[in-house]
């Protein structure tokens, strides 16, 4: 039993935000390709699928970290870094955890199978970003944001163009609210060597950081032309949040940037109300 719970802590499910900030994008592209009325199996696969990957990729993390997360104070206490999970415990874990998701894959068409290995892909190769580039939020953006052609695939078996222009607007969301988590760590990833954008931009980090939001917004805005006045409502509040985020970041404070990160769960939950309203209601 001690090393199940070992496990559910080295795949983060105590902490479900990261779960959170996979799933909305994904049924952003669920309901959008499923004009309001996805079908059943596709969404129970892929939400039981953000689930599976979500903690598969926590655990390739903490396995990438296992020598940073140590020396670093927010990360020290996670089971690799305190030895209550072996390194060999881990990749096994999060093989079985792969393979868990691949086999909810192969219900689905050939389209999604095949978009489905770029994601593993993406997944096992992401931890690794932050010793090589300032820009691995940019790559978590790719990473999360390949759900969505993959729900589209599996749903309507096509990738027409409104696909990448949410995957688009997904890497920016990412960059923007994966920006405001690296503002709690900046100072220890400075004195560690690892690479971040809340390093790369510096002081013009806010500024950055409300942009991409903007963009965001405006993207949304652009994509959910033909969606009505609930679907404008839920950017509305979605703006709401990300004008509270900006605020919360002011003054650069730890706990409040992680506040700001966390909040990101309404500005997605936001987002897909407005989706779901339309069709349902507008």
């Amino acid at each position: 039993m001690k090393h199940l719970y070992q496990y559910a802590l080295l795949m983060r499910l105590h902490r479900p935000i990261g779960i959170f900030l996979l799933l909305w994008p994904t049924l952003w592209a669920l309901w959008i390709a499923g004009r309001g009325y996805p079908d059943v199996l596709v969404t129970i696969v892929f939400v039981l699928g953000v689930i599976l990957m979500r903690s598969a990729g926590c655990v390739i993390n903490d396995y990438a970290d296992r020598h940073i997360d140590p020396h670093v104070h927010r990360t020290r206490d996670r089971p690799i870094a305190t030895g209550s999970v072996s390194e060999r415990e881990a990749l096994i874990l999060f093989i079985i955890l792969c393979l868990l998701a691949f086999g909810l894959v192969l219900l689905m068409n050939k389209l999604t199978i095949i978009l489905s290995i770029v994601a593993l892909l993406l997944a096992a190769s992401y931890p690794f970003m932050k010793r090589y580039t300032h820009l691995p939020q940019v790559y978590l953006g790719i990473a999360f944001g390949w759900s969505i052609p993959m729900a589209f695939a599996a749903q309507t078996n096509s990738l027409p163009s409104i696909v990448w222009w949410l995957f688009l607007t997904n890497i920016l969301w990412t960059v923007a609210y994966d920006t405001m988590y690296a503002m709690v760590d900046r100072e220890e990833d400075l004195v560690i060597g690892v690479k971040s954008t809340a390093i790369l931009f510096g002081k013009a980090d806010k500024a950055i950081i409300a942009s991409l939001l903007i963009a965001v917004l405006l993207l949304l805005l652009w994509i959910g032309q033909h969606l009505g006045f609930l679907y404008y409502l839920g950017l509305l509040v979605a703006a709401g949040f990300a004008i509270y985020q900006l605020w919360l970041i002011k003054d650069r404070h730890p706990q409040r940037c992680f506040q700001a990160f966390l909040n990101n769960h309404w500005f997605g939950a936001a987002i897909f109300a407005g989706i779901a309203t339309h069709y349902y209601w507008g």
